[in-house]
């Protein structure tokens, strides 16, 4: 018997309004029921714009220009009325904070079954249903915004599985997760799509997590170029100090005091929930804390980096400080041919790099990131590695929030391990990579190594 399609472009184009420049050109690929796919390629080459047209997001929200023939389950897309398709195709956003409207995650998950009205003594039953079905049953009554992002990672995935789908998109869906709970994700993804025959149509940029899981790859092509890379051969020595003891909710982050030297970068890893990003951001005072952090001229690259932005163009976010590298950045970045979009406007990848590059053009003497490798491709992690390592040369030190262990491996002169709240440590990277004991204790898996060009562009 045949197996029908799900998703199907035919000569598929598509162009957002008022630009000429189309982001999809004359695309055509199908999805059989039950395929894993995954869809990779440069950072902005329309990756997320083809999800969005595949749950009818694009073009009606963003009155967008298609043309061409794009059907979904044997009917064409725009037949659909508003929501009709969402309840047989669901997705998962590379940001989960774009998705959640609740304050708690049974609220949200109520909120959900309420748009689908389901009746409401059902509820209580498919709530509890989906939570142990992903682990969550302990967060019921969690606050969303009080968890990492890999917690709020694993929620929208139930949001979006509440809705028992046929078809679930997935963008990046483990860029916000250690190696070790990506790998139990990815487990207890093959399991849910094998019991449920489940389509899964996924944006990922590395795949080495994913053994296998896909059926076929679809590559969007892009003429961005490479650079190669070295490795870094010295670092500028002079002590810069950070310390922060903070108290957040119920003091969960513990008292931290550590150091880094002038041009050292360090890598900042744990488990999900384990603190690294309320360490950041109590290094920056954006919580309540106490201590001290010198010097004053510290940057910061969030998870969300929109959250940044006040200008109306990426070129004016960068220059924003007054710095006067912004042409050079802008190449480097990959962002010229959306330097005079509104910020808002470019992929998510693109988004993060926007906002490296305006703290890069500051001249901040230490930059603190948080996930800055999510999102990006093979080039652009190339070209963020030498940023780095030119910028630690010349005196910049640098605290990298990452699960990435291969651009870890790459970039980081030292590692501090976080768990449970606490500093467990500081230590030399390759004594972390070759601590099986370390990597265990804060579910980290052991990179696989090579130079750093290789390990960007694996």
């Amino acid at each position: 018997m045949r197996v029908s399609d799900v998703i199907q472009f035919i000569d598929v184009s598509f162009r957002f309004p008022d630009e000429e420049k189309v982001i999809l050109d004359h695309l055509s690929f199908s999805v059989k029921a039950g395929e894993k796919v995954v869809i990779t390629g440069p950072s902005g080459s329309g990756k997320t714009t083809l999800l969005y047209l595949c749950n009818r997001l694009y073009p009606e929200n963003c009155d967008g220009v298609m043309n061409g023939s794009l059907k979904l389950f044997d009917k064409e897309s725009s037949k659909y009325a508003p929501g009709e398709v969402n309840h047989k195709i669901a997705t998962v956003f590379q940001d989960p904070d774009a998705q959640f409207c609740m304050m708690t995650v049974e609220e949200e998950l109520a909120f959900t079954l309420e748009n689908l009205n389901i009746p409401r003594e059902e509820m209580d039953g498919k709530i509890a249903a989906v939570l142990e079905l992903t682990g969550l049953t302990d967060f019921r009554n969690a606050v969303i915004q009080q968890l990492s992002g890999g917690e709020k990672q694993r929620i929208a995935t139930a949001c979006a599985l509440i809705m028992e789908p046929e078809v679930l998109l997935l963008d990046e869906p483990i860029s916000h997760l250690d190696p070790y709970t990506g790998k139990k994700f990815i487990s207890w993804l093959d399991e849910l799509q094998q019991e449920r025959a489940l389509t899964v149509v996924a944006i990922e940029h590395r795949l080495d997590l994913w053994d296998g899981f896909f059926d076929r790859e679809i590559v969007l092509e892009s003429t961005n170029r490479v650079n190669e890379l070295m490795t870094r051969e010295s670092s500028i020595q002079g002590s810069q100090s950070l310390y922060v003891e903070a108290v957040h909710n119920d003091s969960f982050l513990k008292p931290v005091s550590f150091h880094l030297q002038k041009g050292e970068v360090a890598v900042l890893a744990g488990p999900n929930g384990s603190g690294k990003s309320t360490l950041l951001k109590a290094l920056c005072q954006l919580i309540p804390a106490k201590g001290t952090v010198t010097p004053d001229r510290l940057g910061y690259v969030p998870q969300s980096p929109e959250f940044l932005f006040i200008t109306k163009s990426v070129r004016d976010e960068i220059a924003f400080g007054g710095g006067t590298e912004v042409e050079t950045l802008l190449e480097r970045l990959y962002l010229q041919n959306v330097a005079e979009a509104h910020p808002f406007a470019v992929s998510h990848g693109q988004k993060r790099r926007v906002a490296i590059g305006a703290m890069l053009a500051d001249g901040r003497e230490i930059i603190l990131m948080d996930e800055p490798t999510s999102g990006q491709d093979a080039a652009s992690l190339s070209e963020l590695y030498e940023l780095i390592d030119e910028r630690a040369r010349q005196g910049t030190t640098f605290l990298i929030v990452t699960h990435d262990m291969e651009f870890a491996s790459a970039i980081a002169d030292s590692v501090l391990l976080m768990d449970e709240g606490q500093l467990t440590g500081k230590f030399n990277a390759e004594s972390v990579w070759a601590s099986e004991d370390l990597l265990t204790a804060h579910h980290l898996l052991k990179p696989k190594g090579g130079t750093p060009r290789e390990v960007c562009f694996a």
